[in-house]
Parts: structure tokens; sequence; C-alpha cells
């Protein structure tokens, strides 16, 4: 499904779009290389442009070592530090702070997301749309090792979103989302510092009245390690955040939308 686009949606030819994949890492000394290898092997056998900027996000074990040492075989790599405090959401901005493609994924380093979606994504973009969202729960979705309890506060909280935006995406508080480089210029500055920034973007894409795809996504829970998201630590933020952007459509969303670019009001 794609909600209402705000300009007509324009195809490009195939593989023309610059791809960045953006991907925050904490701690992932024993993820982040299979997760280079998959998603640079998915993206070569389309050959598709693209770079993965690999944002390492104050990590305490060896996972900027990982990384340079597969920056050997694998080109396309950028590794980039992010400064104190860190958090999901710093470590995210950061990384678009430095992205140079036309199009930009957001792609966790715990292998949770499957890089043949990452290539599906790429493709919507290709056929005209602003944004592509990945779902875990529309028809043709895949998900495994997902905790009761998050699962539980995934739906409340996805189901008060559609209620409050008036929308059917289902899952705006995945991470793995693709946007076009003006759709990030538009939202930005971003300002969440944690798992919050999920719903920032894809909200303050939603109320812009960029055009969304939205495609069934397989997902799993992580296999080494131990997931960052708090969810008593990141209730508040998760409503502070959506209480934001609604009052942002409520009472300011005119002042929003005359800021943005002629073109992209079309």
């Amino acid at each position: 499904m794609a909600s209402k686009a705000v300009s007509e949606r324009k195809p490009v030819p195939k593989n023309t779009l610059r791809y960045s994949i953006v991907i925050p890492a904490y701690n992932e000394e024993a993820n982040i290389r299979p997760t280079i290898e998959t998603l640079a092997g998915a993206l070569r056998s389309e050959q598709i442009p693209f770079e993965l900027v690999i944002v390492n996000d104050n990590s305490k074990d060896g996972t900027p070592r990982v990384v340079e040492e597969a920056m050997r075989e694998y080109p396309e790599i950028r590794l980039v530090h992010n400064t104190p405090p860190g958090g999901l959401g710093r470590a995210v901005r950061f990384g678009l702070q430095h992205f140079t493609g036309d199009v930009v994924a957001v792609v966790m380093a715990d292998l949770s997301d499957d890089p043949k979606d990452v290539v599906r994504c790429y493709r919507k973009i290709e056929e005209g749309y602003d944004c592509a969202f990945g779902s875990r729960f529309i028809r043709g979705s895949r998900v495994s090792h997902y905790p009761r309890l998050k699962l539980l506060f995934n739906r409340i909280g996805n189901l008060v979103i559609r209620i409050m935006f008036r929308t059917r995406h289902n899952d705006m508080t995945n991470a793995f989302k693709v946007y076009r480089r003006r759709v990030i210029e538009a939202i930005s500055p971003l300002h969440a510092c944690h798992f919050n920034i999920t719903i920032e973007m894809s909200l303050s894409a939603l109320i812009r009245g960029f055009s969304i795809a939205t495609i069934p996504i397989g997902w799993s829970g992580r296999t080494w390690g131990q997931s960052n998201l708090r969810i008593r630590q990141m209730g508040r933020r998760y409503l502070a955040t959506l209480l934001m952007i609604w009052f942002e459509r409520i009472l300011i969303l005119d002042d929003v939308l005359a800021d943005m670019p002629d073109a992209e009001r079309q």
C-alpha cells in the first residue's frame, strides 16, 4: 500500500540512484561483519551503486577493528565515529550527516533486517516513491524471535499512531525505512536521541505528504548480544516524540509545508 503522494511519482532509470546504507553500531563485534557481507553481497549482485556508512556509536568492544578489517575487502564502507553521548538516535543523525547518496536507508547492525528487503525498498524508490517503509505486520511479512512483551507494546503503540495520524501504515516504529535525500532534508533537523528516532523520521515524512510505499519484510531477533532498547526508559521518549509531531501536524502544519521547496509541494 502507499500513501497519497505530495507530487507525481516519476520513475527513474534502473540503478542510477546511489544508495547509502546508514548502520548504527554499538558493541556489534560479532554481528557487524556478517551484516556487511550480506548487505554488500545483495547490493553488488543487483549492481546497485552503494555505500555503507557505519556509525561506531562509542563501542566498547572490537566493533571498529572488525569494520576496519572489512574495509580492505569492501571499499564501499565508510566508518565514522559518533562522539559521546551515544544513543541510537544520535548515531542515526550522525550517519545522516555523512551519507552521500541519492537514497538512504537505516539498517540495524544485528542481522535483524533482510538484505533482500533493502533491495526491494530501493526498487520502490526507483518507481518514483519518496519513501519505502518495511512492515513486519502485513500479509507476506515474516517475523521470528520477537520478545512477547516488546511485541505487545509495539502493537499498542502502532495502533495509537494509526488513530492519531489517521494512517494505514502499521509499523511506524520499525527502524528499517528508506528515504530520498530530499525527504531527509525536509524533515531535518531531527531531535530524537534514542530509539524514538524511528517514529520521528517516519511521522515527519508522513505529515509532510511524501509518497510512501509499504512492503512486507522479514525480520528476526538478534542472534548475538543484547538489544539496547529498554521499554521503561523509552516509553516516555516515544510519547514525547509522538506528541511533538502530532501537535506539529495539528497546530503548525501550514508553516511546515510553507518551508518546503515548491517542487516538493506540487
